[in-house]
């Protein structure tokens, strides 16, 4: 009998490979490319018509997704660290930018489009153990306090999220570029 892999198996990502996927705007999967259908493990038939979250690893708080949502419903993009669960219960990081794509004449929310990337270990380092305590407080307190906690600690050192996760992932020169150039190729 094959035992199944543990959850704590990372998958390294290729560097040079993107992951991009497109949902309705409920986040049911309409679209993921033929890496992303590689990397979580799942054949295409089984992602599409399927909740994006359900790669979602339960090591991530809540309160990202929360932050993802609102801003995503202001019709502005948004870049996330987030840590996905394949199929087989690997995990793998990625540095993801989502954004809503709008009807040209309604101006309402047709799709939202996220474009991933391989998070570097210094990333992933520097993103965990905030992420840790968000979702510690979320586990005993409710997401309500996890936010409250995330607002506390961007202002303690006075920066805004934007600036915190640019910071972070280094986003500019050909970081910056790449994401600029997914989003050309897929319009």
């Amino acid at each position: 009998m094959v035992s199944p892999i543990p959850i704590d198996k990372k998958i390294n990502l290729d560097s040079t490979q993107y992951i991009v996927s497109r949902t309705n705007p409920k986040g049911v999967i309409e679209y993921g490319n033929s890496y992303f259908v590689e990397i979580s493990g799942y054949t295409e038939s089984e992602l599409i018509g399927q909740p994006h979250s359900m790669i979602r690893h339960p090591d991530m708080p809540s309160v990202i997704f929360k932050l993802m949502w609102n801003r995503l419903k202001e019709h502005k993009s948004i870049f996330a660290v987030v840590k996905n669960l394949a199929k087989d219960g690997r995990y793998y990081w990625v540095v993801t930018e989502f954004e809503s794509k709008l009807d040209p004449i309604t101006k309402e929310i047709h799709s939202h489009r996220a474009f991933r990337k391989a998070a570097s270990d210094d990333v992933i380092k520097k993103i965990s153990k905030l992420y840790d305590k968000l979702l510690e407080i979320e586990k005993s307190n409710g997401i309500e306090d996890s936010q409250k906690y995330l607002i506390g600690y961007l202002e303690d050192h006075k920066i805004t999220y934007d600036e915190f996760i640019d910071d972070i992932i280094g986003n500019k020169g050909l970081f910056a570029f790449f994401f600029k150039a997914m989003k050309k190729m897929f319009k």
